[in-house]
């Protein structure tokens, strides 16, 4: 379940699994039904 953070004055939706952060909730939710776990390689 993709959760919701504040940060910089921006709402940010992060994986539950590896952390990454996004600005947009579907770009999260993509990403995290697909997230193996490990730290992100790169930085969106």
């Amino acid at each position: 379940m993709v959760t919701t953070t504040e940060r910089d004055g921006a709402t940010w939706f992060a994986c539950e699994v590896c952390g990454m952060l996004f600005d947009d909730r579907e770009d999260a939710t993509q990403h995290e039904r697909s997230c193996e776990g490990e730290e992100p390689t790169y930085l969106q």
